[in-house]
């Protein structure tokens, strides 16, 4: 897959994206801002630090924020389980953690796959949403992960991994 340089501000045919649940919901981000996969473990608490920031872990000697995307989305309660895992990214030079209900698939989009997200007005935030695809009888929400993990609340996350 050959990337165009406006290929990280929207998704186009042929590009892979990772999907994860939160709650109901499925979600897609450009597979290649992950650098991997890990199970939920515990971190360390950052005093003073928004709830959604849950903390920090050292990744072979990095130190990496962990941002509960239920929180971050304000949906329902988290709860952490066997299927929690924390999706690690490479997001605008920096490594950051994103807490999720579970890791679908990898998808390809297609062409006629990817419809543009919904005006709702001043009352929800759709900034970071991309998109939504319908595979088969699946709705996934693409979210602009870039975006979202250098968006103005998330300097916090910067200040709390420093």
């Amino acid at each position: 897959m050959t990337a165009s340089p406006s290929s990280e501000l929207s998704p186009h045919a042929g590009d892979e994206l990772l999907t994860f649940t939160l709650g109901s919901e499925e979600y897609g981000i450009d597979i290649l801002k992950v650098q991997e996969i890990r199970g939920y473990d515990a971190v360390t608490r950052i005093v003073n630090a928004p709830d959604f920031i849950k903390g920090v872990i050292n990744l072979r000697g990095v130190i990496v924020p962990i941002v509960d995307m239920r929180i971050k989305f304000r949906l329902s309660e988290p709860t952490y389980d066997a299927f929690t895992v924390v999706i690690i990214l490479n997001v605008a030079g920096r490594v950051v953690g994103m807490v999720v209900d579970g890791v679908s698939d990898v998808i390809t989009l297609g062409q006629d796959q990817l419809k543009a997200a919904p005006e709702f007005g001043a009352t929800v935030d759709t900034r970071f949403v991309l998109g939504l695809a319908t595979i088969d009888e699946r709705m996934i929400i693409v979210v602009d992960i870039e975006r979202l993990m250098t968006s103005e609340d998330m300097e916090l996350v910067e200040a709390a991994a420093a």
